[in-house]
């Protein structure tokens, strides 16, 4: 029951976003605010995982290339593969939902246990519109520009570590780039980021909003609100898979 009582609430949430809009420039500020916020504020954490991730994968690929048969080139060509597919939209957004997730949770129920809320809904402020939509907003304008930058830093990251350790020359690894390139890859990758950024943003959003108690809760929330979305966000993944990917 109570995974319907949250699910049922979530949706009611969700509706009183759109139910009574506030001014534009209202969101506005708060929109570049958490733009920042998120963005910004993620960029460094998103870029190390990014490169080392990369040149991880290439390691353990040239590793795992025990038969003479396999040309080096194939290193370039798994290591593109799997950072679009996987590493940089779902590995990247889960590390998001803790980094982006906790703090929107903890700002949330802070201001709810503080009263401030409670206050602005008095003034006549529908507090939905103007605290979760902008973060919710930015999210899904940033998030898929850092699971892009990821991308890039993953793929030069495996380039650098192939080229340092002497597994395969730097030319070998751009041709496996360019074999058998599918653009279709990147746009899957996409759709998986605008997917995780709702579901990472719009999840604590719902746990920090109504969070009742004390300190002793908002740290709960924040917590129970990571797990949820990264089990959400896990299902959302294979579920996107199936549908997009399967022949």
């Amino acid at each position: 029951m109570t995974f319907f009582t949250d699910f049922g609430r979530y949706l009611l949430m969700l509706k009183g976003m759109f139910s009574r809009p506030e001014n534009i420039k209202m969101y506005w500020k708060e929109f570049m605010h958490q733009c920042n916020d998120i963005g910004i504020g993620s960029f460094g954490i998103v870029s190390i995982i990014s490169v080392f991730i990369g040149a991880v994968s290439a390691v353990q690929t040239a590793y795992q290339l025990v038969s003479p048969l396999i040309p080096l080139e194939t290193i370039g060509t798994v290591v593109r593969d799997t950072v679009i597919l996987e590493f940089a939209p779902t590995l990247i957004c889960i590390v998001l939902a803790g980094v982006v997730g906790s703090k929107i949770a903890s700002e949330l129920g802070n201001m709810r246990v503080s009263e401030q809320i409670d206050a602005l809904e008095i003034m006549g402020i529908n507090t939905k519109a103007y605290l979760i939509l902008p973060k919710i907003a930015a999210a899904m304008v940033t998030i898929p520009m850092l699971v892009i930058i990821s991308m890039v830093l993953g793929i030069w990251g495996g380039r650098l570590a192939a080229a340092s350790s002497g597994i395969v020359s730097t030319d070998a690894f751009d041709r496996g780039l360019l074999q058998n390139f599918i653009p279709y890859n990147v746009t899957f990758a996409l759709v998986k980021a605008y997917t995780f950024a709702f579901i990472i943003s719009s999840i604590p959003a719902y746990y920090g909003y109504h969070v009742k108690g004390g300190a002793l809760e908002i740290g709960r929330s924040s917590t129970k609100s990571v797990v949820v979305s990264c089990i959400v966000l896990l299902f959302a993944d294979y579920t996107l898979s199936q549908l997009l990917l399967s022949h």
